[in-house]
């Protein structure tokens, strides 16, 4: 059950917020600032590469390594391929998590390591495998931890992560807002430099200035009827998001949003994107989980008996392809089953920028989902 008095309350939300979710999200164009810096002091700003990488293979565990491979993979496009290497083990513990290069990986290929932790075994015996196949390797994890030792023994550049004091008081959730972008803004001023993706120093001081403001707009201060991610937060209390997206940007930002939801408040969700979205998601709108199939019973004990769950559809939109929108055939088809709709789209600006914002009011919401419902 949502305590929706408890969003408007800040005090109770920083009470309730013990992993710091929501002050990673209020932080996050600071840790931007802090990480870019980090990546100029290890010297990013002055490589010159040799020509695009043939292939981007990126390393590391939990949610976090799989959201920068997925964004850096949308960013990048077609200019090289980026894939994310998936481990193998017994349990998502440290010790137990191994990484193998696939056969093909050689000296024209870029390895990218990226943890909150730093401490894996199998992370640093993926950087020796490299060294000996002749890969690149760039890691970002927390200062001198034994993968920073690897990487350097390899020959490898290591970029220090920007953390906080708070990351270490809880153990850090791989969807936390401050780990995905202290551990992404190091790679995306890498491979702004390689050519894979534009991403120079002032783009990526305008993705930290579009952070701010979307913390401005959706801060625990802010009262929910004029801030965006309380509102998604309240509107999808006791409901099953069924996520879709449009356009390139909101792709990642809608994968994110619903692992971020299953990890941060245990809320499952659906993805897709228009306007595949439309036919995958056909049936489920027609079944029980809309909203009319089972209208509320009028005898139903409202303590002991809780609503019946239905679907809510949230659209995520950024700018679509040529101009041509599924957005209205979208919304007839939501409305068509009796299943309300929440909408975002971003501000103009830099496609960096638009899915910062996409990525951030999305993070807003999942946080404040968790921390009402008790996560």
């Amino acid at each position: 059950m949502l305590d929706e008095t408890l969003l408007d309350a800040p005090e109770r939300l920083t009470e309730a917020d013990r992993r710091g979710l929501l002050r990673g999200a209020a932080e996050a164009g600071a840790r931007v600032r802090t990480a870019a810096r980090h990546a100029a002091e290890a010297g990013v700003g002055n490589l010159k590469p040799d020509g695009r990488p043939r292939a981007v293979l990126i390393a590391g565990p939990g949610a976090a390594a799989t959201h920068a491979a997925d964004l850096l993979g949308t960013l990048a496009g077609a200019g090289s391929p980026v894939t994310r290497l998936a481990p193998t083990g017994v349990a998502p513990a440290a010790g137990a998590l191994r990484w193998e290069l696939p056969g093909w990986a050689g000296s024209v290929d870029l390895l990218l390591i990226a943890t909150p932790d730093g401490a894996e075994p199998g992370l640093s015996l993926l950087a020796e495998q490299a060294y000996r196949r002749g890969c690149t390797v760039v890691a970002v994890a927390p200062a001198r931890s034994p993968l920073s030792e690897s990487v350097s023994a390899s020959r490898g550049l290591f970029i220090p992560m920007a953390t906080a004091p708070y990351d270490h008081d809880e153990p850090l959730a791989g969807a936390a807002p401050g780990v995905l972008w202290a551990l992404l803004t190091p790679l995306l001023a890498l491979l702004g430099r390689t050519g894979l993706l534009e991403a120079p120093p002032e783009a990526i001081d305008k993705v930290a200035d579009r952070l701010d403001r979307v913390a401005e707009r959706c801060g625990p201060a802010i009262v929910t009827y004029s801030n965006p991610a309380k509102t998604l937060a309240a509107e999808l209390a006791e409901s099953l998001p069924v996520v879709w997206t449009e356009g390139t940007s909101a792709g990642p930002a809608g994968r994110r949003f619903a692992a971020a939801l299953a990890e941060l408040s245990g809320t499952p969700a659906v993805v897709a994107d228009l306007p595949e979205a439309l036919a995958a998601h056909s049936a489920l709108l027609a079944g029980r989980l809309a909203a009319g199939a089972d209208p509320d019973d009028f005898f139903r004990d409202r303590v002991e008996e809780p609503a019946a769950l239905h679907a809510r559809v949230v659209l995520l939109r950024d700018r679509p392809t040529g101009g041509l929108t599924a957005a209205p055939n979208a919304r007839e088809l939501a409305l068509g089953h009796d299943t309300p709709i929440s909408e975002l789209e971003p501000e103009e600006g830099g496609e960096l920028e638009t899915l910062a914002e996409l990525i951030a009011i999305t993070d807003f919401a999942a946080v404040y989902l968790a921390l009402a419902s008790g996560a």
